[in-house]
């Protein structure tokens, strides 16, 4: 049997009184893209930095490759392999594209910060963050501002800074946050061919970009897992069409 990538088991976060994450188990298996939807409050962001290491759950477990990381800060996370995106754009605006995959590539150095060292030096560095770029479809912008791109393409930025770091999975939440439909169409495209080399975990509110390309998927309500499973079944699940699709609009 295939050990999931991902596993979550019985994963709860509580701020006082409120259960924001309550009880959710779910796996994810290689080249699987798992999206989790839900309205806003549903605590899918919660989720993401729960796995992230951004948050400690209050109770439950967290699996990676068969390792309990549980509770491990994020720099740790990001080591082992999960790179993971955020809802505002996180890049150095003034730094050119290859100049933003470069820190990011080179944050995994094991003496990232020994800056008494000509950055031509680092060879490796720079294969990683060319690559990267010819990843996420920036190559030709490889010199180009960060802050001269469109904002659909600096989201592309960001998601090429993540590969960079070479991880084995990905955590993007909302990638396609703010994005016309021309600008989303191009990350989809994206998405799905990064989903040939790594699992992920997808929060996003646009449908059609999650029906387009997830696998698996996840519906929480209030902090809790209302259905979960192939992406059909969970569509077709009455308590699902109830909740969101009860007047034949999407609600999410």
């Amino acid at each position: 049997m295939t050990v999931p990538v991902l596993q979550t088991r019985g994963l709860s976060k509580a701020f006082g009184g409120l259960h924001a994450v309550n009880d959710i188990s779910l796996s994810v298996a290689p080249c699987e893209v798992h999206a989790i939807i839900g309205p806003n409050g549903a605590g899918k962001s919660t989720m993401v930095n729960l796995l992230s290491g951004h948050l400690q759950p209050s109770a439950g477990q967290i699996l990676f490759h068969g390792r309990d990381i549980t509770g491990l800060a994020p720099n740790r996370v990001s080591h082992l392999g999960i790179g993971r995106s955020f809802q505002r754009t996180n890049i150095f605006p003034s730094f050119t594209c290859l100049e933003n995959c470069w820190l990011a590539a080179q944050s995994r150095l094991q003496n990232s910060f020994r800056f008494f060292r000509r950055c031509e030096a680092y060879a490796e560095v720079r294969e990683r963050a060319e690559r990267a770029l010819e990843l996420c479809g920036l190559a030709r912008h490889r010199d180009t501002l960060a802050d001269a791109l469109s904002y659909g393409e600096q989201r592309q930025l960001e998601i090429g800074m993540v590969l960079a770091t070479e991880p084995s999975f990905l955590l993007l939440d909302e990638p396609m946050a703010g994005m016309g439909k021309d600008e989303s169409a191009r990350v989809v495209e994206l998405l799905a061919s990064l989903s040939e080399q790594y699992a992920m975990v997808l929060v996003e509110h646009d449908m059609d970009a999650v029906f387009s390309i997830a696998s698996t998927l996840t519906v929480m309500v209030n902090g809790e897992m209302l259905a979960s499973g192939p992406l059909d079944q969970v569509r077709n699940d009455p308590a699902v069409q109830q909740a969101y699709l009860g007047d034949g609009e999407e609600q999410f």
